[in-house]
Protein backbone atom coordinates (compact mmCIF):
# COMPACT_ATOMS: atom_id res chain seq x y z
CA UNK A 1 0.00 0.00 0.00
CA UNK A 2 1.42 3.45 -0.98
CA UNK A 3 2.11 6.00 1.76
CA UNK A 4 -0.53 8.11 0.73
CA UNK A 5 -2.80 5.00 0.71
CA UNK A 6 -2.01 4.53 4.06
CA UNK A 7 -2.24 8.15 5.88
CA UNK A 8 -6.28 7.80 4.21
CA UNK A 9 -6.58 4.71 5.86
CA UNK A 10 -5.69 6.24 8.95
CA UNK A 11 -8.04 7.93 10.93
CA UNK A 12 -8.10 11.09 12.74
CA UNK A 13 -7.09 9.48 16.27
CA UNK A 14 -4.46 6.93 14.47
CA UNK A 15 -2.74 9.65 12.67
CA UNK A 16 -2.10 11.83 15.97
CA UNK A 17 -0.95 8.85 18.38
CA UNK A 18 1.62 7.26 15.82
CA UNK A 19 2.55 11.42 14.57
CA UNK A 20 2.90 11.42 18.89
CA UNK A 21 4.49 8.22 19.26
CA UNK A 22 7.42 8.98 16.33
CA UNK A 23 8.04 11.97 17.91
CA UNK A 24 8.78 10.64 20.94
CA UNK A 25 10.97 8.27 19.51
CA UNK A 26 12.79 11.02 17.80
CA UNK A 27 13.10 12.97 20.81
CA UNK A 28 14.59 9.91 22.62
CA UNK A 29 17.23 8.81 20.18
CA UNK A 30 20.54 9.96 20.29
CA UNK A 31 21.81 8.24 17.23
CA UNK A 32 21.44 10.89 13.92
CA UNK A 33 20.73 8.03 11.61
CA UNK A 34 17.81 6.74 13.92
CA UNK A 35 16.56 10.31 14.30
CA UNK A 36 16.62 11.01 10.68
CA UNK A 37 14.45 8.04 9.47
CA UNK A 38 12.16 8.81 12.13
CA UNK A 39 11.60 12.26 10.30
CA UNK A 40 11.53 11.07 7.49
CA UNK A 41 8.40 8.87 8.35
CA UNK A 42 6.88 11.95 10.02
CA UNK A 43 7.21 13.66 6.88
CA UNK A 44 5.41 11.16 4.65
CA UNK A 45 3.10 10.64 7.32
CA UNK A 46 1.77 14.30 6.61
CA UNK A 47 2.26 14.36 3.21
CA UNK A 48 -1.55 14.86 2.54
CA UNK A 49 -0.74 18.23 4.88
CA UNK A 50 1.83 19.95 2.61
CA UNK A 51 -0.11 18.50 -0.11
CA UNK A 52 -3.11 20.08 0.44
CA UNK A 53 -1.94 23.65 1.25
CA UNK A 54 -0.12 23.56 -1.75
CA UNK A 55 -3.35 23.24 -3.92
CA UNK A 56 -4.47 26.42 -2.30
CA UNK A 57 -2.25 28.15 -4.53
CA UNK A 58 -2.57 26.19 -7.69
CA UNK A 59 -3.49 28.23 -10.46
CA UNK A 60 -1.78 31.31 -9.42
CA UNK A 61 1.04 31.75 -12.21
CA UNK A 62 3.40 29.13 -10.81
CA UNK A 63 3.96 25.18 -11.27
CA UNK A 64 1.77 22.85 -8.96
CA UNK A 65 4.62 20.43 -9.03
CA UNK A 66 6.79 23.09 -7.81
CA UNK A 67 4.54 24.73 -5.44
CA UNK A 68 4.21 20.69 -3.54
CA UNK A 69 8.10 20.46 -3.30
CA UNK A 70 7.86 23.97 -1.08
CA UNK A 71 5.21 22.73 0.80
CA UNK A 72 7.02 20.03 1.49
CA UNK A 73 10.10 21.82 2.38
CA UNK A 74 8.12 23.44 4.41
CA UNK A 75 6.74 19.80 6.20
CA UNK A 76 10.44 19.19 6.96
CA UNK A 77 11.37 22.20 8.48
CA UNK A 78 7.68 21.74 10.93
CA UNK A 79 9.05 18.24 11.80
CA UNK A 80 12.91 19.51 12.55
CA UNK A 81 11.13 22.23 15.00
CA UNK A 82 8.38 20.54 16.78
CA UNK A 83 8.67 19.53 19.94
CA UNK A 84 6.01 16.96 21.68
CA UNK A 85 6.22 19.35 24.84
CA UNK A 86 5.02 22.57 23.16
CA UNK A 87 0.74 21.36 24.32
CA UNK A 88 -0.37 21.58 20.37
CA UNK A 89 -0.78 19.32 17.77
CA UNK A 90 1.36 19.30 15.32
CA UNK A 91 -0.83 19.97 12.32
CA UNK A 92 -1.59 23.04 13.99
CA UNK A 93 2.47 23.78 14.27
CA UNK A 94 3.19 22.90 10.71
CA UNK A 95 0.03 24.55 8.93
CA UNK A 96 1.72 27.92 9.15
CA UNK A 97 5.22 27.10 8.66
CA UNK A 98 3.91 25.57 5.12
CA UNK A 99 2.35 28.18 4.46
CA UNK A 100 5.13 30.68 5.01
CA UNK A 101 7.30 28.76 2.25
CA UNK A 102 4.69 28.76 -0.52
CA UNK A 103 4.23 32.33 0.30
CA UNK A 104 7.73 33.15 0.65
CA UNK A 105 8.14 31.07 -2.95
CA UNK A 106 5.54 33.38 -4.48
CA UNK A 107 7.45 36.57 -3.19
CA UNK A 108 10.76 35.28 -4.63
CA UNK A 109 9.71 33.99 -8.42
CA UNK A 110 5.81 35.59 -8.56
CA UNK A 111 5.42 39.17 -8.63
CA UNK A 112 8.30 41.16 -10.04
CA UNK A 113 7.11 44.60 -8.60
CA UNK A 114 4.49 43.62 -6.12
CA UNK A 115 0.84 45.37 -6.21
CA UNK A 116 -1.08 46.28 -3.32
CA UNK A 117 -2.36 43.20 -1.52
CA UNK A 118 -5.56 43.52 -2.26
CA UNK A 119 -5.20 43.51 -6.26
CA UNK A 120 -2.91 40.37 -5.83
CA UNK A 121 -6.17 39.06 -4.00
CA UNK A 122 -8.44 39.98 -6.62
CA UNK A 123 -5.83 38.67 -9.33
CA UNK A 124 -5.60 35.76 -7.72
CA UNK A 125 -9.78 34.92 -8.39
CA UNK A 126 -9.64 36.42 -11.82
CA UNK A 127 -8.46 32.74 -12.92
CA UNK A 128 -10.80 30.65 -11.02
CA UNK A 129 -14.40 32.99 -11.73
CA UNK A 130 -13.33 33.41 -15.47
CA UNK A 131 -13.39 29.79 -15.97
CA UNK A 132 -16.45 28.99 -14.10
CA UNK A 133 -18.51 32.16 -15.85
CA UNK A 134 -16.85 30.22 -19.42
CA UNK A 135 -18.03 27.40 -18.46
CA UNK A 136 -21.61 28.65 -17.52
CA UNK A 137 -21.79 30.98 -20.01
CA UNK A 138 -20.54 28.61 -22.97
CA UNK A 139 -18.20 31.52 -24.02
CA UNK A 140 -15.28 33.73 -22.26
CA UNK A 141 -16.85 36.12 -20.30
CA UNK A 142 -16.60 40.52 -21.14
CA UNK A 143 -14.71 42.22 -18.58
CA UNK A 144 -17.73 43.99 -17.50
CA UNK A 145 -19.30 39.79 -16.64
CA UNK A 146 -16.46 39.31 -14.71
CA UNK A 147 -16.72 42.56 -12.43
CA UNK A 148 -19.83 42.03 -11.64
CA UNK A 149 -19.26 38.06 -10.81
CA UNK A 150 -16.41 39.07 -8.61
CA UNK A 151 -18.24 41.77 -6.96
CA UNK A 152 -15.74 44.54 -8.12
CA UNK A 153 -15.81 48.09 -10.19
CA UNK A 154 -14.43 47.40 -13.56
CA UNK A 155 -12.04 50.05 -12.79
CA UNK A 156 -10.75 48.24 -9.58
CA UNK A 157 -10.92 44.89 -12.09
CA UNK A 158 -8.55 46.55 -14.76
CA UNK A 159 -6.05 47.58 -11.75
CA UNK A 160 -5.55 44.23 -11.13
CA UNK A 161 -4.92 43.31 -14.48
CA UNK A 162 -2.54 45.94 -15.04
CA UNK A 163 -0.72 44.60 -11.81
CA UNK A 164 -0.47 41.09 -13.50
CA UNK A 165 1.30 42.40 -16.29
CA UNK A 166 4.54 41.89 -14.08
CA UNK A 167 3.71 38.48 -12.77
CA UNK A 168 3.87 35.72 -15.80
CA UNK A 169 7.20 35.12 -17.21
CA UNK A 170 7.57 33.86 -20.52
CA UNK A 171 10.73 32.87 -21.92
CA UNK A 172 11.27 34.67 -25.16
CA UNK A 173 12.15 31.22 -26.90
CA UNK A 174 9.46 29.76 -25.44
CA UNK A 175 7.26 27.02 -28.27
CA UNK A 176 3.56 26.47 -26.41
CA UNK A 177 3.16 23.94 -29.49
CA UNK A 178 5.39 21.76 -31.68
CA UNK A 179 4.30 23.85 -34.57
CA UNK A 180 3.70 27.25 -33.01
CA UNK A 181 6.61 29.75 -34.22
CA UNK A 182 8.28 31.25 -31.03
CA UNK A 183 8.20 35.37 -30.25
CA UNK A 184 12.11 34.88 -30.66
CA UNK A 185 11.03 33.88 -34.68
CA UNK A 186 8.44 36.27 -35.00
CA UNK A 187 11.25 38.92 -34.22
CA UNK A 188 13.88 39.84 -36.87
CA UNK A 189 16.46 37.18 -37.31
CA UNK A 190 20.14 37.49 -38.05
CA UNK A 191 20.23 37.24 -41.51
CA UNK A 192 17.42 40.03 -41.58
CA UNK A 193 20.56 42.20 -40.91
CA UNK A 194 19.16 42.96 -37.25
CA UNK A 195 21.63 40.15 -35.81
CA UNK A 196 21.04 38.35 -32.43
CA UNK A 197 18.46 40.25 -30.22
CA UNK A 198 17.77 38.13 -27.16
CA UNK A 199 19.75 40.40 -24.66
CA UNK A 200 17.75 40.40 -21.76
CA UNK A 201 17.60 44.31 -20.44
CA UNK A 202 16.71 45.24 -23.94
CA UNK A 203 13.93 42.63 -24.47
CA UNK A 204 12.43 43.32 -21.03
CA UNK A 205 12.17 47.48 -22.29
CA UNK A 206 10.49 46.63 -25.38
CA UNK A 207 8.07 44.78 -23.71
CA UNK A 208 7.34 47.13 -20.88
CA UNK A 209 6.92 49.78 -24.06
CA UNK A 210 3.59 47.72 -24.51
CA UNK A 211 0.01 48.94 -23.55
CA UNK A 212 -1.14 46.55 -20.90
CA UNK A 213 -3.99 44.96 -23.81
CA UNK A 214 -0.93 44.86 -26.14
CA UNK A 215 1.00 42.49 -23.98
CA UNK A 216 -2.18 40.77 -23.01
CA UNK A 217 -2.60 39.93 -26.48
CA UNK A 218 1.36 38.88 -27.22
CA UNK A 219 0.07 36.73 -23.62
CA UNK A 220 -2.79 34.76 -25.73
CA UNK A 221 -0.34 34.71 -28.69
CA UNK A 222 2.92 33.33 -27.62
CA UNK A 223 1.79 31.71 -23.89
CA UNK A 224 -1.89 30.18 -24.62
CA UNK A 225 -0.54 29.56 -27.96
CA UNK A 226 -4.05 30.65 -29.52
CA UNK A 227 -5.02 31.09 -32.94
CA UNK A 228 -5.94 34.39 -34.56
CA UNK A 229 -9.26 33.31 -35.14
CA UNK A 230 -9.49 31.89 -31.45
CA UNK A 231 -8.06 35.05 -29.86
CA UNK A 232 -10.58 37.32 -32.17
CA UNK A 233 -13.51 35.40 -29.95
CA UNK A 234 -11.68 35.51 -27.02
CA UNK A 235 -11.45 39.36 -27.10
CA UNK A 236 -14.60 39.94 -29.59
CA UNK A 237 -13.28 41.34 -32.96
CA UNK A 238 -12.54 40.13 -36.25
CA UNK A 239 -9.65 37.51 -37.20
CA UNK A 240 -8.34 40.80 -39.44
CA UNK A 241 -8.07 43.36 -36.94
CA UNK A 242 -6.39 40.36 -34.49
CA UNK A 243 -3.91 40.20 -37.55
CA UNK A 244 -3.53 43.77 -37.92
CA UNK A 245 -2.76 44.09 -34.25
CA UNK A 246 -0.27 40.88 -34.61
CA UNK A 247 1.48 42.76 -37.39
CA UNK A 248 1.71 46.19 -35.80
CA UNK A 249 2.74 44.86 -32.55
CA UNK A 250 5.78 42.51 -34.13
CA UNK A 251 6.65 45.81 -36.31
CA UNK A 252 6.92 47.59 -33.30
CA UNK A 253 8.84 45.10 -31.41
CA UNK A 254 11.47 45.44 -34.11
CA UNK A 255 11.52 48.74 -34.26
CA UNK A 256 12.05 48.81 -30.27
CA UNK A 257 15.15 46.02 -30.62
CA UNK A 258 16.83 47.50 -34.31
CA UNK A 259 19.09 50.44 -32.51
CA UNK A 260 20.37 47.37 -29.67
CA UNK A 261 21.50 44.47 -32.73
CA UNK A 262 24.69 46.79 -33.61
CA UNK A 263 25.50 46.77 -29.47
CA UNK A 264 25.59 42.63 -29.28
CA UNK A 265 28.05 40.81 -30.59
CA UNK A 266 27.19 37.60 -29.50
CA UNK A 267 23.92 35.82 -28.53
CA UNK A 268 22.34 36.48 -24.75
CA UNK A 269 20.27 33.90 -22.88
CA UNK A 270 17.12 33.44 -23.94
CA UNK A 271 15.38 36.64 -21.68
CA UNK A 272 11.88 36.28 -19.49
CA UNK A 273 9.45 38.56 -20.78
CA UNK A 274 6.67 39.74 -18.49
CA UNK A 275 3.48 39.08 -19.90
CA UNK A 276 -0.05 38.55 -18.77
CA UNK A 277 -3.06 36.70 -19.17
CA UNK A 278 -5.89 38.99 -18.20
CA UNK A 279 -9.59 39.69 -20.46
CA UNK A 280 -8.85 43.36 -21.90
CA UNK A 281 -11.12 45.96 -22.35
CA UNK A 282 -12.27 47.52 -25.93
CA UNK A 283 -9.58 46.16 -28.29
CA UNK A 284 -10.02 48.07 -31.32
CA UNK A 285 -7.55 50.82 -29.93
CA UNK A 286 -4.34 48.29 -28.66
CA UNK A 287 -2.51 48.72 -31.71
CA UNK A 288 0.40 50.92 -30.65
CA UNK A 289 0.66 54.45 -31.37
CA UNK A 290 2.75 55.61 -33.86
CA UNK A 291 5.98 56.26 -32.58
CA UNK A 292 8.09 59.58 -32.93
CA UNK A 293 11.13 58.91 -35.83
Amino acid sequence: MSTSATTLALTHEDLTTRTTRLFAERDASTVARERAALEESLVRLHLALADGIASRYAGRGLERDDLVQVARLGLLKAVHRFRIDRGVAFPAFASPTITGEVKRHFRDHGWAVRPPRRLQELHARVGPTSRDLEQRLHRPPSQEELALALEVEPAELERALEAASGFTALSFDHRPGDDAPSLEQQLPAEDDGIGHVEDRVALRAAISSLTARERYVVSLRFDEDLTQSQIAQRLGVSQMQVSRILTKLLAHLREELEPVATLVPEAAPAAVVPVRRPVPADLPDVAPAPRAA
